[in-house]
């Protein structure tokens, strides 16, 4: 295990939440869009992490109890794609707006705004907790440095 492994897992971490944030920042201002450049309501986006690796749970499962694999890059996470939400648009009667249809139905954004604040308050807190983890390791490192004093 290398001197900075907890710093570069806190920081892909901080990067892929942070991304996160985004996207969800990019839904809710999108919640109300009903016609976007393809003709079509705007469709949610989810961002997808990953392991840095690639690996398997097992593989990690052995690194970390001492089967005698090691992995520098075992911990870090990166954000693999950006997807769309294939949930259905939600139809809302409003006979008076621009895009509604010849019954007076408006498809209207898959984005549910309860749900992106609830997302974006989790995505908030594992960005703290990162923070958090960054900053004890770097106290213990300085204390680690004292010692040698």
């Amino acid at each position: 295990m290398g001197l900075f492994n907890g710093i570069n897992t806190s920081g892909s971490a901080l990067s892929s939440e942070r991304l996160r944030m985004d996207v969800i920042s990019k839904n809710i201002a999108n919640a109300n869009t009903t016609k976007t450049e393809n003709g079509m309501p705007y469709r949610r986006q989810v961002v997808v992490v990953k392991s840095a690796t690639g690996k398997k749970f097992s593989d990690y499962m052995d690194v970390h109890t001492g089967n005698g694999k090691t992995d520098a890059d075992s911990s870090r996470v990166e954000v693999d794609k950006i997807i769309e939400d294939k949930s259905p648009f939600e139809k809302k009667y409003n006979p008076g707006h621009p895009d509604a249809d010849s019954e007076g139905y408006v498809l209207t954004s898959n984005v549910n705004v309860v749900k992106e604040m609830v997302d974006m308050i989790t995505a908030m807190r594992a960005y703290e907790a990162n923070v958090t983890s960054l900053n004890n390791t770097k106290s213990m490192m300085l204390k680690a440095l004292e010692i040698s004093k």
